[in-house]
């Protein structure tokens, strides 16, 4: 359902729609769709309606498009498929998800093996696949690390395949695939002749496109990680995104401590010592999948390895709960 509005720094004019001759008045349309399971939402100006919600529209039909793409519960998707066939021989795939894979790859490298697409056997012996996360056997962990790694992801350039080194290897595109499509929305926003938007994906996964009337850029909030109703910093995205990981999206308890659904793939075992990350970037898949390394490998690792064009915010989970901007 889309929702118009008129702005309220434009005083009591904004009471009344404008007339047609009337140029000055700036709209604000926001709307929102569940797809890929997280709820997207996205805010425009503008000052041609038609415009505002068919540019709205066409950035909610391509999340749907990527739900189809990249979905891991959808047993019809290109990445399901390739879930199920891609031990047995080399699967060809789409220009976009050979593209998608081997970015993920890239990420993976530059991270060392922080972040992994792999991850999925993890995800699901931690109970983190469709529930709220339970702590496995030892044994379990074992089993499913044998089924990890980036490096059992062989792609082909030339034939535009892809194959898993062994059987069992499963992609989750959970680290990744919000990211994907708010900048996929963003470029159809863009498309449509749309300059000033905020795409949001489950507000972890942010674009701020140009900025709204009168302001520097995209007022965003960072939450504290142990206190909903509490923020401890903001910032104001101007053509660029923010993504956020915390413990506090999803975790349980268990023999006094909390584990969350963010996961070392090299270890087996869900990270400690963060408790937030957030990271900006030109892009929202590279803050996305920035966001994971970072919180899994802690702020010292960062500091060295952490790429050109990303800053990254950390709350450590300290006595006092250090929460700090990387210098």
């Amino acid at each position: 359902m889309l929702v118009l509005f008129l702005l309220p720094f434009l005083g009591a004019a904004a009471l009344a729609p404008a007339s047609p001759a009337e140029k000055t008045d700036t709209l604000r349309l926001e709307s929102s769709v569940v797809a890929m399971g997280s709820a997207y939402s996205v805010a425009v100006y503008g000052d041609d309606r038609t415009r505002m919600e068919g540019a709205v529209d066409a950035a909610f039909e391509e999340v749907r498009r990527l739900d189809q793409m990249l979905s891991n519960y959808k047993p019809e998707s290109e990445l399901s498929e390739l879930n199920r066939r891609a031990a047995e021989r080399p699967v060809q795939v789409t220009p976009e998800m050979f593209s998608l894979l081997s970015a993920c790859a890239e990420y993976s490298r530059e991270s060392e093996g922080a972040f992994d697409i792999t991850v999925g056997p993890l995800m699901k012996i931690w109970g983190f696949y469709k529930g709220t996360g339970r702590l496995p056997h030892r044994a379990e962990i074992r089993g499913a690390l044998d089924q990890v790694g980036y490096r059992n992801i062989v792609l082909d350039a030339a034939n535009r395949t892809v194959r898993f080194a062994r059987p069992g290897v499963e992609l989750d595109p959970g680290g990744i695939g919000k990211g994907y499509a708010v900048d996929r929305m963003i470029e159809v926003l863009k498309q449509s002749g749309i300059r000033t938007a905020l795409v949001s994906a489950a507000g972890s996964s942010i674009y701020g496109l140009g900025a709204p009337p009168g302001e520097k850029g995209w007022r965003v909030q960072i939450r504290d990680p142990k206190d909903a109703n509490k923020n401890v910093a903001e910032v104001y995205l101007k053509d660029e995104s923010m993504s956020t990981s915390g413990n506090y999206e999803k975790f349980f308890h268990a023999e006094g401590r909390i584990y969350s659904h963010i996961m070392d793939p090299r270890t087996g075992w869900p990270a400690q010592g963060v408790l937030a990350v957030s990271a900006i970037a030109p892009r929202t898949l590279d803050s996305e999948a920035w966001t994971k390394p970072l919180f899994v490998n802690g702020r010292a690792w960062a500091a060295k390895h952490k790429p050109a064009g990303v800053r990254a915010f950390f709350c450590e989970d300290t006595p006092e709960q250090t929460c700090a901007w990387l210098q």
